[in-house]
């Protein structure tokens, strides 16, 4: 007679958190104001203000959106604002910085969601592998919310973790 197969990871008890269900949906767009600089250095209000005026901003309707500058320029922080003011009534998300800024903000949005007393007690494996890119700096933040509550913190596969904390 065949020996039963007994699946320990699902009678372990561990609750794992993929990472990767946080990530907010939606299209990520970036503008670059290096576009809009004069002789690749300087940014000339009168030509500045003309770009805004001359977009269809609607384009960006439920996006999240990123500025910044990607040239090694001084840009001057009315530029920004200005952006800002036209963005507002169509971005989901509006960001100072580049797509890496706008992803970590958008896992903040994420992570104060949640619930840390919902974990209370619990041993929890967090996901390692995504498909889809996690900032690192979201793995740190995940630590610090559930630490104070969590019995123990893994991180990995419920079949191969590396032990992160244990409560005494």
């Amino acid at each position: 007679m065949a020996e039963e197969i007994i699946n320990r990871v699902n009678q372990s008890g561990l609750t794992q958190i993929d990472l990767e269900d946080l990530r907010v949906a939606g299209d990520r767009l970036f503008i670059d104001i290096k576009d809009q600089l004069f002789q690749g250095i300087a940014l000339r209000e009168k030509d500045f203000r003309t770009f805004i005026a001359d977009q269809d901003w609607s384009s960006y309707q439920d996006k999240h959106v990123a500025v910044g500058c990607s040239a090694d320029a001084i840009i001057p922080t009315w530029a920004y604002m200005l952006l800002g003011v036209s963005l507002t009534p169509f971005a989901k998300t509006l960001v100072f910085g580049d797509l890496h800024d706008l992803e970590k903000v958008l896992f903040d949005q994420a992570l104060a969601k949640i619930n840390p007393t919902d974990f209370q007690d619990a041993k929890i494996v967090i996901k390692g592998c995504s498909k889809e890119s996690v900032p690192t700096e979201v793995y740190l933040k995940i630590t610090q919310l559930l630490q104070p509550v969590a019995k123990s913190l893994f991180f990995g596969e419920p079949c191969s973790t590396v032990p992160l904390y244990k409560r005494k």
